[in-house]
């Protein structure tokens, strides 16, 4: 197929609201010898474009500036060193950035074939969650069957992907959520048990409780705020996993527990993690789940979706927090 000069694309006009996205035109990315051109049939809608576009999480050195992180689509250009791949080839991949667009650069070992029967609109909603879900909770977090799990925003993209692996393993699974309507989303899920922190104490309700009182691993997103309760409720060799900071990066912290517990306090982001990094995580995921997402058994849970055009609307509603898993910006070629 001949590919065009120019593409569509989202531009970050002006940091702030998220009205400063605007849809421009720009030169067609042109790849070396290990990447692929994607022509690009949906997008992830992720919180660190939501940063990104607010001016607080800039784009790495030599990374795109276009914001998106994940995308699912055809390859339509291939560099000479690829072998796994071939033009016309249904994929979905982690990007450095540049995923709200006609069409995206990828280095190949960040790109997987479609699951068994996933449209491109359920494959644009794996990569930054799913990748994300098993570089801390498996391999940073070591989680394992006996372990019991606290998700905090567990009805967000990070936390339906976390419930849903957690539970394949063999966890036990509790989440803290703002409404009974994402509670719900919860259950089905397989989460055990549902805090709605807007009524109640997530800390007091899990030390109070005869089945769990405490937990062995935690994932977290909001940071400051729940930081020493997160660090009190950690069992014995706990493990405090921070992933964002939605609440702020700053607070305090009794030593103390952590030396008489054992615990370890460790954290991540994706993006920044090198190619190599990254390649082994997407080469563990397909291993590990790539036959489960194929049969559903885990999936990601798609909330709605918005043309490219569109994309301050999907930001506006992810920054709403009404959402239930994924919002995807979609195009049409």
């Amino acid at each position: 197929m001949k590919i065009p000069n120019k593409m569509k694309y989202i531009e970050i006009k002006k940091f702030g609201p998220a009205e400063g996205l605007k849809l421009s035109e720009i030169d067609v990315p042109n790849i070396n010898k290990n990447e692929v051109l994607i022509k690009v049939y949906a997008s992830g809608v992720n919180r660190p474009d939501i940063l990104q576009r607010l001016g607080q999480y800039p784009s790495p050195k030599g990374a795109s500036t276009i914001p998106g992180l994940e995308v699912a689509g055809k390859i339509i250009k291939i560099g000479r060193n690829i072998k796994s791949f071939k033009l016309g080839d249904k994929v979905c991949a982690l990007t450095h950035g540049g995923g709200y667009a006609q069409y995206c650069k990828v280095y190949w070992k960040h790109i997987l074939p479609l699951p068994k029967g996933f449209n491109y609109i359920e494959a644009a909603a794996i990569p930054e969650n799913f990748f994300t879900v098993w570089f801390n909770l498996i391999d940073i977090g070591n989680l394992k069957k006996s372990d019991t799990v606290l998700i905090h925003g567990g009805s967000s993209g990070i936390g339906t992907a976390a419930i849903q692996i957690a539970k394949h393993l063999g966890c036990k699974v509790i989440v803290t959520v703002g409404n009974s309507k994402k509670a719900k989303a919860c259950k089905e899920l397989g989460a055990d048990y549902t805090i709605n922190y807007k009524t109640k104490d997530f800390f007091k309700e899990i030390k109070k409780s005869k089945e769990f009182n405490g937990v062995d691993i935690i994932l977290d997103m909001i940071g400051k705020k729940y930081f020493e309760k997160n660090i009190s409720l950690l069992r014995d060799q706990g493990r405090l996993i921070l992933i964002a900071f939605l609440t702020g990066n700053t607070s305090k912290i009794d030593l103390k527990n952590i030396l008489m517990n054992r615990l370890i306090i460790t954290g991540s982001t994706l993006r920044p993690r090198s190619d190599d990094e990254k390649a082994r995580i997407v080469k563990q995921v397909f291993k590990s789940y790539w036959t489960e997402l194929g049969k559903k058994t885990i999936k990601p849970i798609i909330f709605k979706t918005f043309a490219l055009q569109d994309a301050w609307k999907a930001h506006k509603l992810m920054e709403s927090s009404k959402h239930i898993g994924k919002i995807v910006l979609t195009q049409k070629h």
